[in-house]
């Protein structure tokens, strides 16, 4: 097999649908969860309540880093990876309150 035609290869082709299917659920979940915080930024907003919520966020860390241990996924990246999200989410939040 060359370089050029792993296309071609069906054991790569069928990694690579099953990648992209785990993708494709990725982004659905990603859209729900925001769909439910964008919910929570309305609630904070009309509550007056702080856009962030450092002892859940902590909390939410630690339980996904032991959930990535368990997984055998690094949980420096699992960290990471929630940090970035709860980021974007508070940034919601933040836009809920000011508007």
């Amino acid at each position: 097999m060359t370089q050029d035609t792993p296309a071609s290869d069906p054991v790569l082709a069928g990694f690579r649908s099953s990648i992209d299917n785990i993708d494709a659920a990725l982004i659905h979940m990603l859209a729900e969860r925001f769909r439910i915080t964008q919910a929570v930024g309305a609630y904070k907003a009309e509550h007056d309540l702080p856009a962030s919520d450092p002892g859940r966020e902590q909390i939410q860390i630690d339980r996904l880093r032991k959930l990535a241990e368990e997984a055998n996924l690094d949980p420096d990246f699992g960290e990471k990876f929630l940090r970035f999200i709860i980021q974007e989410v508070i940034r919601h939040h933040e836009r809920a309150k000011n508007a």
